[in-house]
């Protein structure tokens, strides 16, 4: 789902001339089609990169405003990578940031023993069934869109690449997975048909006999 909506974000803020920059980046303005692919949704605020940079007015949804934008009014491409951000812990938390979300990140992400307890902000509606590896990869991904010094977010290019690496990893593992319970279930019919017609050594020494002396 993300990498399709990431391509389409990135032909936007990249390919487009000049570049377009949504502003207002938020769960609600993600739709699915058919096919469950991402859309992007409610243009009303988006801008030229180059044109009315600077705003009078805030304009957005509190909780998914770039920090920087608010202090500035300076509005860029990075604001829009801030947002998704906020966008990938709301997916990954399952609450919204009227809820509490960015205080739950920033609990999450104090260093306990030299490690980021990710896990602890998962929706508990997943009873714990995600892959860790995963989850921390998207998170830390997360959590550098939302560094507070826009210059240290990644481009959306580079969060194509990363989430294209991380869905890639998951299809391996899918396949791998499908093959060794396939291996597993041949291996089970090969045993179950030992057992089903089982020939001892001494059975297969008397039909060896037995073809000799009928020769004979």
């Amino acid at each position: 789902m993300f990498y399709y909506l990431d391509y389409k974000w990135t032909c936007l803020c990249r390919h487009a001339a000049p570049p377009v920059i949504h502003r207002d980046i938020k769960s609600s303005n993600i739709l699915l089609d058919q096919s469950v692919r991402a859309r992007v949704a409610d243009f009303g605020l988006s801008r030229e990169e180059m044109v009315d940079k600077h705003a009078a007015n805030i304009r957005g949804t509190f909780g998914y405003l770039d920090p920087e934008y608010i202090s500035t009014r300076t509005f860029t491409k990075k604001s829009d990578v801030y947002s998704f951000g906020v966008l990938l812990f709301e997916l990954i938390a399952g609450r919204n940031p009227l809820q509490g979300l960015m205080e739950y990140v920033e609990l999450a992400a104090m260093s306990t023993e030299g490690k980021v307890g990710w896990e602890e902000i998962v929706d508990s509606r997943l009873d714990g069934k995600f892959d860790l590896q995963e989850l921390n990869e998207i998170a830390a991904l997360a959590y550098k869109c939302v560094n507070r010094v826009p210059k240290k977010r990644p481009s959306m290019r580079d969060i194509v690449q990363v989430l294209t690496r991380i869905l890639k990893t998951r299809h391996r593992k899918k396949h791998q997975k499908s093959l060794s319970a396939t291996a597993d279930e041949v291996l089970v019919d090969i045993e179950q048909g030992e057992t089903k017609n089982p020939i001892t050594e001494h059975q297969r020494e008397e039909s060896m006999d037995s073809a000799a002396d009928t020769f004979e």
